[in-house]
């Protein structure tokens, strides 16, 4: 009963633990969310989310922060693929290992927007976003469309995904 209880304290104060740490976050971006990555803009804070919305005629917009689509010079797409290590270890402590592993073998695929603009000055600005996976096929063809830019692939992942 002492062994047990011990054990237990030990499961409970790891598994708070994981869960407070943001490397072992189960949540990650919504799927029809975008996150303000970085750039050189300094209208937006980098990790702020919203939707990323392409439904005016006239311009991109995010949060409060507008880009008209003629001022866009660059789009570029590019794809990130890790592994579920945080969410496996931590399911790992709460199942005490059973079903962790096939989370292991499954990829989180991250979607990345790179947008090169005009600002009302003339000068280049940059703003990279992540996409969430239900938002991206949309915002990529809204974006080609209102622009008129074709969309260049960034590696090799977002290639193969872009021709299927």
């Amino acid at each position: 009963m002492l062994l047990s209880r011990a054990m237990n304290k030990h499961i409970a104060s790891l598994l708070i633990v994981c869960l407070l740490s943001p490397s072992f976050a189960f949540a990650g971006l919504d799927s029809k969310k975008s996150m303000y990555v970085g750039g050189t803009t300094t209208q937006l804070k980098e990790g702020s989310e919203g939707v990323l919305t392409t439904s005016d005629q006239t311009s991109l917009a995010f949060q409060d922060w507008k880009v008209p689509y003629d001022k866009v010079t660059y789009l570029g797409y590019g794809q990130h693929a890790g592994r579920r290590v945080g969410s496996t270890i931590a399911l790992g402590v709460t199942t005490l290992g059973i079903g962790a592993l096939p989370m292991l073998f499954s990829k989180k695929r991250r979607h990345y927007l790179t947008l090169q603009y005009n600002d009302e000055n003339g000068k280049e600005q940059a703003a990279i976003f992540e996409i969430g996976k239900d938002a991206i096929r949309t915002t990529l063809t809204s974006l080609q469309v209102r622009t008129g830019k074709k969309l260049e692939y960034e590696d090799d992942e977002a290639r193969k995904a872009g021709n299927k």
